[in-house]
């Protein structure tokens, strides 16, 4: 008897405790999505985004539900493919991207606390169900943004997302365009899907320079939102001037640009023209918008990148907003070429040194400075290598002396003097074809100033790429390459250029 009763009670204990968390979970829907996603891990209800926490670790409770976007652009467009989970039910987004270790991360000197970029600010309330019932016959849904299409080669983040993500993310690009900040989601869609969602547009759609990067959300207990809350900065007072302002602004940049003979020279001219015209300030007003660096001249990395983003839109180049980890938050931009995508941060470029440091780099490049998160991990890998700038280091005499060397301490003669472009581009392919494959250094000699100037430009534009590299690199039965440079002036206005090299 005695051993039923202990049994008996056992039961009801164990009963208590399961009815206990059911009302837990009823009341906490961030409990529930968290058991789910316990219990599912590779199954439907989402895929965490590649965001991080302030000590590292993957942040928790941004989900997003990811399928091809069934029309609206293609995702494989932007070099993102759509890949089933592993129990078949689901689908989650891949895109290359490995980010690096973030203990690796080390940041120059001269670039260290140039960040402030500040990550999407939610706000989430819970309210009964007859309190959300009076607000939906109150707001509506506002502009449900119906009939609009986003092509993912140029809104790569809206591809991101679920079919009820794309809904709202229309609805969210259409009510901020109307100045309309209190609506309801047209469709259902949980809390905790928001803020992906928030982000996605924000981070698609520079021009929406009065949207901040905050918003509230009411929800219900079953988690499911009723009530979104947007966020305007003070061009939202007189908007029609503002907005005037900031496309002559652009305009003035994008007309000299839009006539250049490639996409390269345009993104090296508007990459130039901000670093001329854009001053880094962590005080500027409204630092996370493209309008604090094209109309006020004043901002942070957010603006730079959104700015840059902006003006190679409107030159039809496909470029895109990134976000993630330098030293701190950060952000800059990724831009599509011809042979493929580079890393830009124009922010680190505009430090009055080593303009092109950070233009143009592949992911291997920025792996020691630069981590992608949220979002963004989703963004295509950055491997392209016809534009990507290389180092140029000038060096003096190796003995210290600072005294120019002559062509024989430099190991040359008069025959090795180059005096055209193409003289050199000869010189390189044949020693290059001579020496195959593999990671080694060879030199030359240009013979005057008019061929060092030639020089600067062939690198500078990246022709030197066709000019010697594809077909030397083709010729030794290789495909990519890494090269830095080194200058040295000899005597008699010759100048001894070394070429670091890796062909493979």
């Amino acid at each position: 008897m005695k051993i039923l009763k202990i049994i008996w009670y056992s039961f009801l204990g164990f009963l208590s405790v399961i009815i206990l968390f059911i009302l837990l979970c009823a009341f906490n829907p961030k409990l529930t999505n968290s058991v789910a996603a316990f219990l599912y891990p590779n199954g439907t209800r989402g895929y965490t985004s590649g965001g991080q926490s302030s000590g590292g670790q993957p942040a928790g409770g941004q989900s997003v539900n990811l399928q091809p976007s069934g029309g609206q652009g293609n995702a494989e467009n932007a070099g993102m493919t759509y890949e089933p989970s592993a129990d078949g039910t689901g689908s989650g987004l891949s895109s290359g991207y490995v980010p690096p270790d973030r203990t690796d991360i080390v940041i120059p000197e001269n670039v260290s606390g140039r960040n402030g970029y500040q990550p999407v600010q939610e706000d989430n309330t819970q309210i009964a169900d007859t309190e959300a019932e009076t607000l939906r016959q109150q707001i509506g849904t506002g502009e449900t943004g119906e009939g609009l299409t986003f092509d993912s080669l140029y809104y790569p983040y809206y591809a991101m997302l679920s079919e009820s993500g794309q809904s709202l993310y229309r609805q969210i690009y259409a009510n901020a365009l109307n100045l309309n900040g209190v609506f309801a989601p047209a469709q259902d869609i949980a809390v905790n899907e928001i803020r992906n969602v928030f982000a996605a547009v924000y981070n698609d759609h520079p021009e929406l320079f009065w949207l901040d990067t905050a918003y509230a959300c009411k929800y219900i207990q079953n988690g499911q939102c009723v009530e979104i809350d947007l966020q305007f900065n003070r061009t939202a007072q007189n908007l029609d001037s503002a907005r005037a302002e900031f496309e002559q602004r652009a305009a003035v940049i994008v007309s000299g640009a839009q006539n250049l003979g490639s996409e390269y020279e345009k993104e090296k001219y508007v990459h130039d023209m901000l670093l001329a015209q854009v001053e880094y300030s962590l005080s500027a007003e409204m630092n996370q918008s493209a309008y604090s660096a094209l109309v006020n001249g004043r901002t942070v990395c957010a603006g730079y990148a959104r700015a840059f983003q902006y003006l190679m839109q409107q030159l039809h180049v496909p470029c895109y907003y990134c976000t993630g980890y330098a030293g701190e938050n950060h952000a800059w931009n990724m831009i599509l070429l011809s042979d493929g995508y580079y890393n830009v941060d124009t922010t680190w470029d505009d430090t009055g040194t080593g303009a092109y440091d950070y233009f143009n780099k592949t992911d291997a490049d920025y792996a020691d400075t630069h981590i992608r998160q949220e979002l963004s991990v989703y963004l295509p890998p950055c491997d392209g290598q016809l534009y990507r700038t290389q180092e140029i280091e000038l060096v003096e005499n190796p003995d210290g002396s600072g005294v120019l060397r002559s062509l024989a301490d430099a190991g040359k003669t008069e025959s090795d003097v180059l005096n055209s472009i193409q003289d050199y581009y000869t010189d390189c392919y044949n020693q290059i074809v001579q020496k195959g494959s593999g990671t080694y250094e060879f030199s030359n000699v240009l013979g005057n100033l008019d061929a060092l100037q030639k020089w600067y430009e062939i690198y500078e534009s990246g022709e030197y790429s066709q000019g010697y590299m594809e077909n030397a690199v083709l010729a030794v039965g290789a495909t990519s390459w890494d090269m830095n440079l080194r200058l040295e002036e000899l005597q008699g206005g010759r100048y001894l250029v070394t070429h670091e090299i890796t062909i493979r």
